[in-house]
């Protein structure tokens, strides 16, 4: 966890997709497994490699505070491809306001499911608040994707391709705005309260608001990222790629070949985000 390179490889894990096909059975060898090397009765023959397979199904399955099985759509497993159709429905040329606001409804939707599903337990926070910062999200989404989308079509300046360009980037400051929103009203009283800060050996030693106040900030400044490939990257593509003899002749193949791109861009875009800052930070005294 201390390089981004050990957090890239741990996240790689954590979101493989493969483990959304790991059986009910396959689950409990694995958590029994581990169970069986913590407390010394291995049996005997079992591999490292075996330890860290049943590792892996268990932290992409098993919620590490509940200990509960997590939802399948809402695991980090699940969250691409369950996401990219989503992905795919924000990105779709000459969206209506109907259009406009179901997709990213949807999407703040997901992202509240997968963000419950995967909170962090340890100190229950009331429902409400998940509420909030779920509503919070929607509203400030909507309103300026729908705010942006009423300029960009207003705007006389542009040609109608200018126009339609432009309208495929409005998602991306959208749910940026959006996801920033929801970190705030999610987390605004981790800022008067503060945060647990441990010592070396992983004892509590108080509560610190500047430790809050970078938490907050590397979780907005992750929120803001990781959209950012996933919404800017395939329209810049697929403006290109749409040029091409190709998809002229084949118009057709534009939506499977946009789906190729966003969930492409989504597999990039997901382990780097979440790998950009570790799970524990130091801060000064």
């Amino acid at each position: 966890q201390t390089s981004f390179y050990g957090r890239f490889r741990h996240f790689l894990d954590i979101i493989d997709p493969r483990t959304l096909f790991v059986t009910e059975s396959r689950l409990k060898e694995a958590v029994q497994l581990l169970e069986d090397y913590k407390h010394g009765t291995l049996p005997p023959g079992v591999t490292n490699k075996e330890l860290w397979g049943a590792q892996k199904i268990k932290q992409a399955i098993i919620h590490p505070d509940t200990n509960e099985t997590i939802f399948m759509p809402f695991r980090m497993s699940g969250y691409i491809p369950f996401g990219t159709p989503i992905v795919v429905g924000l990105l779709l040329p000459n969206q209506t306001l109907a259009s406009t606001v179901f997709w990213q409804w949807l999407n703040q939707s997901h992202n509240a499911c997968v963000n419950y599903a995967n909170r962090n337990a340890t100190k229950p926070s009331p429902t409400s608040k998940f509420i909030q910062g779920y509503l919070g999200a929607v509203i400030s989404a909507v309103s300026i994707a729908v705010g942006l989308n009423v300029l960009v079509q207003r705007a006389n300046k542009f040609t109608p391709a200018t126009r339609l360009l432009i309208q495929r980037f409005v998602p991306f400051p959208a749910v940026a705005s959006a996801n920033i929103c929801n970190v705030v009203l999610m987390r605004h009283t981790e800022l008067e309260e503060g945060i647990d800060v441990l010592d070396s050996n992983g004892n509590i030693v108080g509560s610190s608001r500047i430790a809050a106040k970078h938490a907050l900030l590397e979780t907005a400044l992750t929120r803001v990222v990781l959209p950012m490939p996933i919404l800017v990257l395939p329209p810049i593509i697929m403006s290109i790629l749409e040029k091409t003899s190709l998809l002229r002749s084949r118009p057709r193949m534009i939506l499977p070949v946009q789906s190729l791109v966003c969930l492409a861009a989504f597999g990039l875009a997901l382990p780097l985000a979440i790998s950009l800052f570790p799970q524990m930070s130091e801060v000064s005294t």
